[in-house]
Order: structure tokens, then sequence, then C-alpha cells
């Protein structure tokens, strides 16, 4: 294992880094443009939950149909199949809101919230109190720095067995097709949610080096995890009761609306973050990246493509993310990582997928380095 100084040195004599002084601290942006934003958009917005529940309702429509397959003909199945397709964007549109939900902008807390959290996580085998400590506390506080759990991993951390299945996974320059688009898409959620739960459940434990970066919780909170863990299991043990384990009911039913889903919130969280530079100052027009979607998909998926806004207000109703789209465009011209969905995925596909200092990046080996896309090096300082 490296030691913790080797894994927080970066290379920086590779290309010119982005100076403090031009990066603006997140409270900044929040503090210049919370008073322009209307005092409703900082309100709980109760009536997702309908759509919460609605989404609930489509996936127990969906199983209920799956187990009667069977006894459906062969050359019918796949009537079925526009069903999974809309049960796996319920997967997605379940994430999204609990995404909302846990940051106080679908409801104050309350007696239900633990309750709610958990369905709305189950499909994504996500603990709520490892979602709440991993991305409320962590990821937002630590945004695409060093301490980010969420970021690319470093080529200076040790090829460990996380390092290298995250290398087949995730779309980059020298991706494998096969793994990538048969394996990477369905299957990575699934690697990331375990790599962090194991390294909280197993050791809790900073120095863990399989995942891009370790955080601990409180020792109740890891007693809490496990048994949300294992109602999770349980929950989706019984979906597999019902449907017989019957591997054609399963198929459709089961692991084609999970993958559907996982692959689609995948999509979001690739561009989120991983062709941004990294910073030692949460600086979320510098460290994230806000994408753009058919309205359709914004109007489905609760405007999650305004991610560096979100990152700005993460407790402001998902309504008002492209009014603060607009004022970052009039107060920070120029300054916001905005792009087309299908650019940033170019992106990705063009770039490697590891750190080599916060504005390189490099591949696995080492061998192919070039600069972040979107370093905004000369970027005009604010402060």
């Amino acid at each position: 294992m490296k030691s913790e100084k080797s894994l927080n040195t970066l290379d920086k004599t590779a290309t010119p880094t982005l100076g403090k002084e031009t990066l603006i601290p997140h409270s900044v942006y929040a503090k210049k443009l919370r008073p322009l934003l209307p005092s409703e958009a900082f309100t709980p917005d109760g009536s997702k939950l309908v759509i919460l529940f609605i989404n609930m309702g489509i996936l127990l429509l969906g199983w209920g149909i799956a187990a009667r397959l069977d006894h459906w003909p062969v050359y019918l199945l796949w009537l079925y199949l526009p069903l999974a397709l809309i049960m796996g964007n319920s997967i997605i549109a379940l994430s999204f809101i609990s995404h909302d939900f846990m940051h106080g902008s679908v409801q104050k807390k309350s007696r239900m919230t633990e309750i709610i959290s958990f369905l709305g996580f189950a499909m994504l085998f996500m603990p709520p109190t490892q979602w709440k400590s991993l991305h409320n506390i962590v990821h937002h506080s630590q945004t695409n720095s060093l301490g980010d759990p969420d970021r690319n991993y470093l080529y200076q951390q040790p090829n460990t067995w996380g390092k290298r299945i995250q290398n087949f996974f995730v779309p980059s320059l020298d991706f494998n097709p096969f793994w990538f688009f048969i394996v990477g898409m369905a299957g990575s959620w699934l690697f990331h949610n375990f790599s962090n739960l194991s390294s909280i459940l197993l050791f809790n434990n900073k120095s863990v080096d399989y995942v891009p970066a370790a955080f601990t919780v409180s020792a109740r909170d890891r007693w809490t995890i496990a048994l949300e863990f294992m109602g999770i299991l349980c929950l989706h043990f019984s979906i597999l009761f019902y449907l017989d384990f019957h591997p054609l009911k399963l198929a459709f039913g089961y692991f084609l609306p999970l993958a559907i889903g996982h692959s689609g919130i995948m999509f979001y969280i690739y561009t989120n973050h991983l062709i941004c530079r990294m910073t030692s100052v949460n600086d979320p027009l510098i460290n994230s990246l806000s994408i753009r979607v058919p309205k359709i998909v914004d109007l489905l998926h609760f405007n999650f493509s305004y991610h560096t806004e979100h990152h700005i207000f993460p407790s402001l109703n998902s309504d008002y993310y492209p009014l603060v789209q607009d004022l970052i465009q009039i107060h920070y011209p120029g300054r916001m990582n905005l792009l087309d969905a299908d650019e940033a995925w170019q992106l990705l596909m063009e770039t490697p997928r590891h750190y080599k200092d916060e504005v390189t990046l490099t591949d696995y080996l080492g061998e192919n380095s070039v600069n972040c896309p979107l370093d905004n090096s000369a970027v005009t300082p604010f402060l």
C-alpha cells in the first residue's frame, strides 16, 4: 500500500494549475445568488411524493405482469419490453426523487423520512444512511477533491482490484467494448456501491485503498447501514420469490429493468464530474458539469441534468434549477461547465480516466496524458 503522503502528492509539473485565487468557494456563489431566487424555491415540494408513489406503482404493476410471463406465447414476449423500459425509468425516477428527498427539497425531516428513503433507494441496493454520509456529507463538501469518493482514481493510487475493475467499466479512451456495453453500464453502479459499502462495513477506515477515497461513519451509523442493507436484500429476495425464481420472469421483469435503470443513472453520474478538473477549493462551477438534455428527459428526471446548480443549492426545489442556471450565466459568464449530453459523453470516450494531477488525465498505465477537457485555467478571478 502506498503511503498516505504519496496519495496526497500529485504531479504538478505536467501542466499549469488553476490557482486558489481564481477558485470561488461554494458559499460565495450561494451568498450571491440566493437573494435573487424566490423564497418558494427553498420550500419543500411535497407533490413529488405523489410521483414517487406512482413510480413505485409502476414497478409493482410490472412485476405483477411479469409473474404471468410463463403463460405468454413466445412470439408475444417482446410486448413486455416497453414496460421493462418504463420500469427502468421508474427506477431512475425513484432514485432522483429520493436524492432530492434526502436533501430536504421534497419534505422536511419527519418519521416517514427513513421509510420513504429506504423504499426509494432500495432498487439501487443503497442504504439511505450510507447515501447520507457518502453523498450529502462527504461528496458535497469535498467535491472532486482528494477526499471525494465519487472522483476518478489517481494514477498514483495502488493498482488494487477496485481500480482494475473500474478501468473496465468507466467510459474512457481505452475502454473495452464488451465489458463497457454488456457489463459496464449496467454493473458499474453496483460495483461503486458495494465497494464503498464493504469499505464501511468491513473496515470503516480511511486507509482502505481499493476505493477512490475512503470515508468513515459513526459506530451507530455503521450498524444502521448494515441493517438497512439486510432489509434491502430481503426486499429483493421477496421480488425474486414472487417471480418464482423463473429465468424468463427474472430476465424480463427483474434484471432488464434494473439494468436499464442503473445504466440511465450512471449516464448522469459519469458526466457529473469525471471530465472536470480536481479542485482544492470546492468551486462547483469548475469541478462539476451540467448537461443539456431534451425537455421531456428533464421532466421525467426532475432536472437532474442541472448538476452544477444542485451543488450550489443542494436543498433547492429542482423546478428552480433552470433559473439558477440563468443567474449563473448572468453573474459568472463563461465560467460554468455546460455541454450537450452527447458532447459530454464524447469527451468521456476521448479521454483517459485517472488523474495524474489536478488538471491532467492519464490512463491506467500512465502512457497517455491529456489536459482535462473542462480545465478552466484561464478563467477571470472573481475574488
